[in-house]
């Protein structure tokens, strides 16, 4: 049997060209580069038996490919004549026949469209002579009806029937407004001329007896029938004259008032403002019961005179407040204020109608919408602004700074942790100065919401914004900071769970002020007038107490960091290159993980929000793992027993981190941030565990677990290895001989942010600003341990000055001598948190 493994391509092309292939069952039917022939000859020669067969095989197989090439032959001379272009000329002279005949078919047709409107010419005619003719029938008709209808006007009018005339001269009006485009026509001018006249003497005639009626004159007494009849003629004669008669009556029934209520007399002064009022509700209740009975309902006459009643009374009001001046005071102005908006709800109730919809409904068309009575008070209210920023700040005086009251006095309430830490105590878990300052809002937003919810209101709503802005500076931010008596010494290590219970308690009342706030918002834009409406915002005082929140939670982690601080100095001076075995976990891992628990359980029962305790948990955790890797790289060097030890200690401090959040507060993405960011440090350590020697090995191993091919990466392996400097040369070169031929190596990784020198990042938290200038951002679309897609060395320093660390506070130190490993630990703080403070969504 054939056992060759491999035949040369030529015979595989010739035995794939020769064999027949049947669609379903033949081996050469998927004949490709992975095609072994072994299997087809095995086919044909089973066993040294068949190989006797060789010739008849051979046969078979020319035959075959005799016939294939006849089959090509016959294909290509079908082709050939296919492509014949005597064919195509044919082809092409049919479609031009085709075009033709279409277009022959295109003449016929117009033709016999011009022969059928030939026939139909006269049709049309006669058609167009018809209509002319039923039009002119039509039209003199209504010439007849409306001469007949002038007639019986004329005869009305002289005789003042009111009635008949307001039927006649609707009719008139009618049927006339068809002949306007016929007033070149003199007998039809002349009839339209003559309706404008009668309409002249009508209107003067409604003027008399209107006159009469409403001043009663005695001589000339007109029933209130015929009044009631004149309306309706009235109406006929259009708005105009409406709106006329109306403006006549109210001018004569407010004449008496304006006389009265002179600014410059007793009874028009500001404190008689009630006299006003109860002057028109007489004047309205005569009118309804006597004279303006006669009008139609829908003449609204009532309204009328409320409209012109409240724009004298509101004129009069300007001039009495603007001559006041300076001894207008809070009380004079609320209380007319009052009288006034108290008014305008009676008015409100009795026609159940909006006070701004009666005005606009009596005012002229195109005209600027009328004003109400209490719009006079707009422009002094400034009074009221003024007397509750006073109030805010005799209020606020006892718990902000300055005020002969320390800062940390502010916030001096009983938070004491309540045994059962499932408790919760709402009397002290904010400040109860913060539900004071939202109540007091509440209040006087409703009290001016009464009287004006035009730019009072927003005037009003830009004094509670900067209130907000002063609470949040001068009382929650002033409660973070910690007096100058009270700084902490920089030999101190031991936290305190006092600076714990304050921040708890100043990221609590911070939500609880801008969770209300936005509540604030929406109440004031659902009280405002829509012209201030998109004005009013307190976004930036949220932002600013989610601020107030990212330096609370500063100052935890900033307690956190001196719990574990002499774990990490323990860690930073273990002399790991002289280590001879790998023994249990560092003794300095124990001290860690009972300091960081200690805090972290004084923190969960304070805060209420666990939005916040993640973000907490998170941080702490960004925090103790770079603190771990600034140590690492303070105690190099650390040869391969201190990195393998570190390893170990490595598990120890993740395994603590892992069970940090708890049942509560774990998260998918604080566990996989928490791998991904233990993972390159376990990388990092895994490559200084590997020996120098060989070299190649090193380097490789190097390769595959980091995968860059950066030069100043690969120092950094060496200097934290330890590696004398004139191996280091040699590896170098051997790196860069290496590196350079694998294409598929990155320029950069995590390691290209580590910091070989963190001298100054005894105390990463404390290198923040002072709370009370905290402006911290909180970007709240994280919510991970890493700060990118780097991880924790994504936010890592450049080298600066060498040094062991000393362990103090930075506070204490030099400000030149601070180093960071993270290079911006505000965003460090604050990262992930601004999307778990966003409402849940439903």
């Amino acid at each position: 049997m054939y056992q060759h493994n491999e035949l040369p391509h030529e015979l595989v092309v010739a035995i794939q060209r020769v064999l027949d292939l049947q669609a379903g069952g033949d081996p050469l039917d998927t004949l490709s580069e992975d095609f072994s022939p072994v299997g087809i000859i095995n086919g044909f020669f089973p066993d040294e038996a068949s190989l006797a067969e060789i010739a008849s095989v051979q046969t078979r197989l020319v035959e075959n490919q005799q016939e294939i090439e006849r089959e090509i032959q016959a294909l290509q001379a079908e082709l050939k004549q296919n492509q014949d272009p005597t064919r195509m000329h044919v082809i092409q002279e049919m479609i031009s026949d085709l075009f033709g005949q279409m277009s022959r078919i295109r003449e016929k047709a117009t033709e016999s469209e011009a022969v059928v409107r030939n026939i139909t010419k006269d049709i049309q005619v006669l058609d167009l002579a018809k209509r002319n003719l039923i039009l002119s029938m039509t039209t003199l008709k209504r010439l007849q009806m409306l001469v007949n209808a002038l007639t019986q006007l004329e005869d009305s009018v002289r005789a003042k029937k009111y009635g008949e005339v307001a039927q006649t001269l609707a009719a008139v009006k009618q049927i006339s407004a068809s002949f306007k485009q016929y007033t070149s026509v003199q007998r039809i001018s002349q009839v339209w001329k003559r309706i404008q006249e009668l309409q002249g003497e009508l209107k003067t005639h409604l003027d008399q007896d209107f006159d009469a009626f409403y001043l009663q004159d005695p001589s000339k007494q007109i029933k209130p029938s015929v009044i009631a009849d004149a309306c309706l003629v009235v109406d006929v004669l259009g708005a105009d004259v409406r709106a006329q008669m109306i403006e006549r009556y109210v001018a004569i029934e407010l004449k008496e008032y304006r006389r009265i209520f002179r600014t410059s007399d007793e009874a028009g002064q500001l404190d008689n403002i009630s006299r006003r009022f109860a002057w028109f509700r007489r004047t309205l209740q005569t009118h309804e019961v006597e004279q303006g009975r006669v009008f139609p309902a829908e003449w609204k006459v009532g309204w009328y005179l409320l409209a012109k009643f409240s724009e004298i009374t509101r004129d009069d009001l300007a001039a009495l407040l603007s001559k006041t001046g300076g001894s207008l005071t809070v009380k004079a102005l609320l209380d007319n204020l009052q009288l006034a908006a108290d008014f305008e709800n009676s008015m409100v109730k009795k026609w159940a109608t909006p006070f701004q919809e009666t005005l606009q409904a009596t005012a002229p068309s195109h005209s600027a919408p009328p004003k109400t009575m209490t719009s006079a008070f707009e422009p002094h209210m400034g009074v009221f602004v003024d007397a509750q920023d006073k109030a805010l700040a005799d209020m606020l005086a006892p718990h902000r700074k300055g005020r002969g009251v320390t800062p940390r006095a502010s916030l001096d309430v009983d938070n004491t942790v309540p045994d059962d830490s499932d408790s919760k105590d709402s009397s002290i878990a904010v400040l109860p100065s913060s539900t004071e300052l939202f109540y007091f809002y509440g209040q006087s937003l409703e009290q001016c919401a009464k009287l004006s919810t035009g730019k009072p209101l927003f005037d009003l709503a830009t004094l509670h914004k900067k209130w907000l802005r002063i609470y949040a500076e001068d009382v929650l931010v002033a409660g973070l900071k910690r007096p100058a008596s009270q700084a902490r010494r920089s030999t101190e290590s031991r936290f305190e769970l006092g600076e714990i219970q304050q921040s708890a308690l100043v990221i609590n009342t911070a939500d609880y002020c801008q969770t209300t706030a936005l509540e604030l918002e929406e109440k004031i834009r659902g009280r405002i007038n829509g012209e201030f409406k998109d004005k009013v915002s307190l976004q930036t005082e949220r932002d600013q107490f989610v601020s107030v929140i990212s330096a609370g939670i500063v100052v935890q982690l900033r307690e956190l960091e001196i719990a574990c601080e002499p774990a990490f100095t323990a860690m930073a001076r273990s002399p790991w290159a002289t280590l001879k075995q790998v023994v249990g976990p560092s003794p300095y891992t124990t001290d860690l993980v009972n300091a960081l628990d200690q805090v972290v359980e004084s923190v969960k029962p304070l805060v209420e929000q666990k939005k916040y305790l993640r973000n907490f948990v998170d941080k702490a955790c960004s925090l103790v793992l770079a603190k771990f890797t600034s140590s690492l790289v303070r105690s190099r060097p650390l040869k391969e027993i201190g990195a393998e030890q570190l390893l170990i200690d490595l598990q120890v401090v993740r395994a603590c981190l892992s069970k940090m959040p708890g049942e509560a507060l774990a998260t998918t993405t604080y566990s996989r941030s928490l791998s991904k960011s233990t993972t390159r440090l376990e990388t990092l350590l895994k490559v200084i565990v590997t020996p120098v020697d060989p070299p190649e090995g090193f380097i490789l191993n190097y390769t595959l677990l980091i995968r860059d091919a950066s030069f100043s990466n690969f120092q950094k392996i060496l200097d934290l290895k330890g590696t004398p400097k004139a191996e280091q040369n040699n590896l170098l070169d051997s790196f860069l001989t290496i590196t350079s031929t694998q294409d598929d190596l990155e320029g950069t990784s995590f390691l290209s942010s580590l910091d070989m020198d963190p001298t100054g990042s005894a105390q990463l938290a404390s290198n923040l600003s002072s709370p009370g200038g905290s402006r911290v951002s909180l970007p709240l679309s994280g919510g991970g341990l890493t700060g990118g897609e780097s991880g924790i060395f994504a936010n890592l320093t450049s080298p600066g000055t060498s040094g062991p660390s000393t362990g103090t506070s930075v506070a204490d130190g030099r400000p030149g001598d601070q180093r960071q490993v993270f290079s911006d630990l505000r965003r460090f703080v604050s990262f992930g948190l601004r999307r778990d403070t966003q409402p849940p969504t439903q």
